[in-house]
């Protein structure tokens, strides 16, 4: 089933942004947005929580969590332990909520109209999976460009 696969993809991907976290050699590295760089490491990982903790949390799973997107990019010095704890736990939300999704789920509309035109749930969680995925690329590419 679908679900099956996303549930490891996510935790490979999840599993590696803690990873990135955990190799920058200089904490304050993760926040640094020299010219160029748009957002640092530190705030793409807080988007990327937020996003999951949005999208799945809340719009599938019902946790009741409240999104303050413009926090995961204004956010700065945020403890590598506290992002690592967050990462976990998105992790943990994710596998949990996902093994409960059906396929008749999947087929279904996601319940939110995130893009101009419905999706299905399975085209929206493909969808989130590789967003996490181009981020944290993005993440590794910051981590060897400007950690010293």
């Amino acid at each position: 089933m679908l679900t099956d696969t996303l549930i490891k993809l996510f935790d490979r991907d999840l599993n590696a942004l803690k990873k990135e976290i955990e190799l920058y050699n200089e904490e304050e590295s993760m926040w640094l947005t020299p010219e160029g760089i748009t957002n640092s490491a530190g705030n793409l990982c807080l988007h990327l929580i937020g996003n999951l903790n949005h999208f799945i949390g809340a719009g599938l799973g019902n946790s009741g969590y409240v999104r303050e997107r413009e926090l995961e990019f204004s956010l700065k010095d945020i403890p590598r332990e506290d992002l690592i704890q967050q990462v976990d736990d998105a992790s943990v939300m994710v596998s949990q909520i996902l093994k409960q999704i059906t396929e008749d789920d999947l087929q279904k509309d996601y319940t939110h109209q995130v893009f101009k035109e419905p999706m299905t749930t399975a085209f929206f969680l493909v969808h989130l999976s590789t967003h996490l995925s181009y981020h944290l690329g993005q993440i590794n590419y910051h981590r060897r460009l400007l950690d010293k």
